[in-house]
């Protein structure tokens, strides 16, 4: 039996995950997001400090999730402590996506909602959502619950303490 030249057809094929934020193409460089100002140059978003004489406009893929608030990353952060200490965590957080947005345009805090006992934070991507659970463990312990969701596209965070 040669089953070389046939093969299985009893498997189950595994579709292509469709993000609907990512260009499904390379844009050309030079483009500018119309929203936040940051260029798409080389293959990649960055901020610049004199934007070109007659950019290609667009939305950046994270303005583009703020609008239509849809999150790649979530940050549930509760416990006493975190209310006794709101300001100074809150100033931990601010400071985080200061320091990744100026590297990727793209990592952006998109809300930051109170409810009941806990508070929420939505961001753009998952490495923002990442660095703000690994800054808050980092500084204050806790405990520190990463959850990735399917193809690694969304991350859901927990810090307690």
């Amino acid at each position: 039996m040669d089953k070389s030249h046939h093969g299985r057809r009893d498997r189950l094929v595994k579709q292509k995950r469709h993000d609907n934020y990512r260009a499904s193409g390379k844009l050309p460089d030079h483009t500018m997001c119309s929203d936040c100002g940051c260029l798409y140059r080389a293959g990649r978003w960055t901020w610049v400090d004199t934007p070109p004489k007659k950019p290609n406009m667009t939305t950046c893929p994270a303005c583009q999730r703020i609008k239509d608030n849809y999150p790649a990353g979530y940050v549930e952060l509760k416990g006493q402590f975190f209310e006794n200490h709101y300001q100074e965590i809150s100033n931990l957080i601010t400071n985080e996506e200061k320091m990744e947005k100026t590297v990727y345009p793209l990592e952006r805090i998109i809300a930051v909602t109170g409810e009941n006992d806990s508070t929420l934070i939505t961001t753009t991507g998952v490495h923002i959502a990442h660095r703000i659970g690994k800054a808050l463990h980092r500084a204050y312990q806790g405990e520190l619950v990463l959850n990735y969701g399917e193809g690694e596209k969304t991350i859901r965070v927990s810090w307690a303490r």
